[in-house]
């Protein structure tokens, strides 16, 4: 049984939040092997610093769900999370997290805050790094090449 992997969801949530002028990020969240939510940056829309897209893919999740917690659920994302959006993942209880890209100036997981590593994080997901991570970089270094 090979992997089976739900990027390409995620990158074309990425490839709509940029066309929409937020930081191509995007993600989604996969239950069972079925796509529950996905979502793409909205900040910028939402005048909400919080709506990055594993925010939206959590709440999204969980209101369709009518659950607080995703035990089991696999959620894509194609830029390492944020400090927030991995305290986030945590509190949901997510089971398996894969992201594209690193995030060296704003990440939470390999990078600066490293929430998983807490003491006080109650739940640490499976981490899978760099899964489609050479489209989620090409997105991004394009969207922020033209802000120059």
């Amino acid at each position: 049984m090979g992997f089976d992997t739900h990027m390409d969801v995620a990158l074309e949530q990425a490839r709509l939040a940029g066309e929409r002028g937020e930081v191509p990020v995007g993600a989604c969240l996969v239950m069972n092997g079925d796509v529950v939510a996905r979502a793409g940056n909205r900040c910028r829309e939402l005048n909400d610093p919080t709506a990055h897209a594993e925010m939206l893919v959590i709440r999204e999740a969980c209101a369709t769900l009518g659950q607080e917690r995703l035990e089991g659920a696999a959620l894509y994302v194609t830029l390492e999370p944020c400090p927030m959006c991995a305290a986030a993942i945590a509190a949901a209880r997510v089971a398996r997290l894969y992201y594209g890209a690193s995030d060296p100036k704003s990440g939470g997981v390999a990078q600066g805050a490293r929430v998983f590593e807490h003491p006080q994080c109650h739940h640490v997901p499976e981490v899978y790094d760099g899964i489609g991570a050479r489209a989620s970089t090409a997105l991004l270094e394009a969207f922020f090449a033209g802000k120059r």
